[in-house]
């Protein structure tokens, strides 16, 4: 048991800090196996809920998402559990191989930053490039929504944009073009009625029936590519960006510092005791 006021202090704020997101872990992890291997019971219990979430019950939304659940609970599970069980049973190995996960984190996301920075047009051409291809291979139709599909149509119908650079992006999308293939945009490039009132299935009502064939400026957003709506958004929005990333990146370096301080408390008090006992 370290003795010193800050390793002390140091393992306690450890354990609250990684107990919370442990749980959070534990709960997203839990949910993501449950969608996994019973989603049909998922669709039961919302459709007899409060919540009626048409287009997210629906059995392909449902499986990609659970495997994005699993995924995210089992890496917040992991990192939680070695940073909660080594401060907790004071552990040099799993307090330093949590300190070292951090640490890896942490680079990872302040040379993403930097290259972003340095390499802002070719990271911006990137960023495009692979939105497209997302709208090419996997966006299809209100039929078939899946997970890909139906975070586009959120995207769209928030930010009020159609496609990448715009409506002539769904020109290329294959999958929506097999299925739709008289249908110039999607419903969510539309203006919509109020697409939070879950209507039944379909969550994107266009105020014009005639805009997914004939979109103009008048009904549709079809000019207007998302690509630019979100770096207009991140302009405008600038300082909650960086406050937020040096907010996280604040917060993984003072768990770097408490989880080697308190390593290097129980190995001095440890090494204490041997040589005292001798």
């Amino acid at each position: 048991m370290v003795a010193d006021c800050g390793a002390t202090c140091a393992k306690y704020l450890l354990c609250l800090f990684n107990f919370a997101f442990f749980m959070v872990g534990s709960a997203v992890l839990c949910i993501g196996t449950w969608l996994a291997v019973d989603k049909n019971s998922f669709i039961h219990l919302t459709r007899y809920s409060t919540f009626n979430g048409g287009e997210l019950t629906e059995p392909s939304v449902i499986e990609q998402g659970a495997y994005i659940l699993i995924a995210a609970g089992a890496f917040i599970f992991i990192i939680s559990f070695l940073g909660y069980c080594g401060a907790i049973k004071e552990s040099r190995v799993l307090l330093s191989a949590y300190g070292i996960f951090i640490v890896i984190i942490a680079l990872l996301q302040v040379a993403a930053i930097v290259l972003a920075a340095v390499y802002k047009t070719k990271a911006g051409d990137e960023s495009r490039k692979f939105a497209k291809y997302t709208l090419k291979k996997y966006y299809t139709d209100a039929d078939h929504r899946d997970a890909v599909t139906l975070s586009w149509d959120f995207m769209m119908a928030e930010l009020k944009c159609c496609g990448v650079n715009n409506y002539k992006d769904f020109e290329e999308a294959e999958q929506f073009k097999k299925y739709k293939p008289s249908q110039a945009v999607p419903e969510s490039c539309c203006i919509l009625k109020d697409y939070t009132q879950k209507d039944g299935k379909n969550l994107f009502t266009p105020k014009d029936d005639n805009c997914i064939s004939n979109p103009t400026g008048a009904n549709s957003y079809f000019d207007k590519g998302c690509y630019d709506r979100i770096d207009e958004w991140i302009r405008g929005n600038l300082n909650i960006v960086l406050g937020t990333a040096v907010g996280v990146i604040g917060l993984q370096i003072l768990g770097i510092i408490f989880a080697f301080c308190l390593c290097k408390a129980v190995s001095s008090e440890r090494n204490y005791h041997r040589n005292y006992k001798y």
